[in-house]
């Protein structure tokens, strides 16, 4: 049976890896959503619903005096004192990597060090204000590369079974507060549901393509793209692999293969959660109302993370109590 302390750190390197990952995805939206013609207020309620679908609006507001585009951005990219800024996550994603680095092979090892690295360099350059866009793409492929390289590389032992589990909580995680953005800001705001067609189609398809679905949806509907098919795609398509149904079923996979007996009852709130997702319908769910289907969704994954931490992993209060 793998260490706790070795297992926590493969956990977390995963989950960070796939957080900055999905950070650069949600601003992508957001940026390619703002170059379309739209109100300051409408504009700005956008950036908000980030921060508050990322809980980190209070946080932000203590920071900056006034909220603007720009500073969402730095907040989010390389603010050290948002321990969820891309930043953050690719250096404590790189300092759980060598905590473990016996454990990695050195493909692995050696590309969570060079992404970091490449990540400071970033920083002092101007790619971040010139090209946003690239600099999210490359965000991206990093965490294409770390997660190829892992299995390609790696002996698929519980090791990977806990980088996997890392991966597909964070994942379900935030496919569901990119898809939530959209609906937060329009629960607070009634411009952020803009009744231009045209204007809706070109935001729908921005999500799509922030979370590599555009051609999937085309695929799988070859039809106009709707709110609600964009939400039964993000949500109940198995085959989709972002999809929170396709996540919990990678929760549920890795999760049985390193169960044990402290850990029968977080398999079972895994598999109802997976269960409810596998029998669902798109109708249920907007009949429900989509922005209170995904905050529950959300508290269910934010429970189910600390029951993998108490059943697995180094618990919090232990790590507190370490450091003081």
């Amino acid at each position: 049976m793998m260490l706790s302390r070795t297992a926590d750190h493969l956990f977390w390197m995963a989950r960070y890896t796939e957080r900055a990952e999905n950070t650069a995805r949600m601003l992508d939206v957001l940026i390619q959503n703002a170059l379309m013609p739209q109100s300051p207020r409408a504009a700005e309620q956008g950036w908000r619903a980030l921060l508050g679908i990322s809980e980190l609006e209070h946080a932000f507001d203590e920071e900056y005096p006034a909220l603007t585009q720009r500073d969402v951005i730095d907040f989010m990219v390389r603010d050290p004192n948002n321990p969820s800024s891309i930043a953050s996550c690719l250096k404590a994603a790189r300092e759980n990597a060598r905590a473990v680095r016996g454990t990695l092979t050195t493909e692995v090892w050696e590309t969570a060090n060079t992404t970091w690295i490449e990540m400071q360099q970033h920083m002092k350059g101007e790619l971040l204000k010139q090209n946003p866009g690239q600099f999210f793409e490359w965000v991206k492929y990093r965490s294409h590369l770390s997660r190829g390289v892992t299995l390609g590389t790696m002996l698929q032992d519980e090791a990977v079974n806990f980088m996997r589990l890392g991966t597909f909580l964070e994942r379900a995680d935030n496919t569901a507060r990119i898809l939530d953005v959209k609906f937060l800001a329009a629960a607070q705001n009634s411009e952020a549901i803009d009744p231009d067609p045209q204007r809706e189609f070109y935001y729908w398809a921005a999500l799509l393509r922030s979370v590599s679905a555009f051609e999937v949806y085309r695929k799988v509907y070859r039809d106009v793209i709707t709110p609600a098919r964009v939400a039964e795609l993000l949500i109940l398509q198995p085959n989709m692999p972002r999809s929170l149904l396709a996540c919990m079923s990678g929760v549920v996979a890795n999760l049985n293969d390193v169960g044990n007996k402290l850990s029968r009852e977080t398999e079972r709130f895994a598999g109802q959660l997976h269960a409810k997702l596998a029998f669902a319908s798109i109708d249920d769910i907007l009949e429900q109302g989509l922005h209170d289907y995904l905050t529950e969704f959300l508290s269910c994954i934010n429970e189910l993370g600390n029951r993998l931490s108490s059943n697995f992993l180094v618990p919090l209060e232990t790590e507190a109590e370490a450091a003081a």
